[in-house]
């Protein structure tokens, strides 16, 4: 098993989860060339991939997928309402539509989708299970709601949004309405909020989380990063934090079949 943030923040979102030899890009908000240096960094390539998930239809997360999809001769699995907001998406050959809350095979996976309440059509979270365990991904949250929660518990590794330091962005730069619609329950979640719903759902097999969606403006990764830190030492837990960025790919953490 292996995870790695490929891009993270407001100008383009892609990560690769790899499980029982299958890999998979959750959302392609890079270019084609770019999301090509950024796996060639890990040591993969975009023909060493299997398939692209789609979480919503922001630009920053679906601006590369038709060209990758067509270059590569990559599935694209993507809920109705999500492609049907995408009229530029242009022809795939290989599209599976799903609806969010659908359960569905993916190679030897079982990829279940949740929905969230993020400013988006239908957007929704993944949880991908494996042989070699459980991945949960879940950003542009809106809001922690009881669903997420539940659908995230007894993963190995974890990506979660953690966009906004509550005071930075109280005092940051952003027009009023741009903080309200962040803080809202169809916006992101903040460093306390995120750490609030790992709280709920951690566990003695969770290794890793991933802080995802970092405001580049309104966060700061060593404040969110010790955020989590202080969590995980109260919960007496050790668990490895690894904060995504917005122009190289994360450290790649990789984990051994339980």
């Amino acid at each position: 098993m292996r995870v790695c943030l490929l891009a993270s923040g407001s100008r383009g979102n892609s990560t690769l989860i790899e499980v029982d030899g299958c890999r998979l890009l959750i959302d392609a908000g890079l270019s084609g060339v770019e999301t090509e240096r950024r796996l060639a960094s890990i040591n993969l390539n975009c023909d060493d991939l299997h398939a692209i998930l789609v979480t919503h239809e922001h630009s920053d997360h679906v601006s590369g997928i038709g060209p990758l999809a067509r270059r590569h001769k990559l599935p694209v699995y993507i809920d109705h309402k999500t492609h049907a907001a995408l009229p530029k998406l242009g022809k795939i050959a290989e599209l599976q539509h799903f609806s969010a809350g659908d359960t569905f095979p993916l190679r030897e996976l079982q990829i279940s989708s949740f929905s969230t309440t993020h400013d988006a059509v239908n957007p929704v979270g993944f949880t991908i299970e494996s042989t070699e365990g459980k991945v949960g991904f879940a950003t542009d949250l809106g809001m922690p709601t009881r669903l997420v929660a539940e659908q995230l518990k007894q993963c190995r590794v974890l990506v979660l949004e953690a966009n906004h330091d509550e005071q930075m962005l109280q005092e940051g730069p952003y027009p009023w309405n741009l903080k309200q619609r962040i803080r809202s329950r169809h916006g992101h979640l903040s460093n306390i909020e995120s750490c609030s719903l790992l709280e709920q759902i951690c566990w003695p097999g969770l290794e890793a989380v991933f802080l995802a969606h970092l405001s580049e403006e309104n966060n700061c990764p060593k404040l969110a990063k010790q955020s989590f830190v202080d969590l995980m030492q109260t919960c007496g837990q050790d668990v490895e934090i690894i904060v995504g960025s917005q122009n190289q790919a994360s450290f790649c953490f990789a984990v051994d079949k339980p």
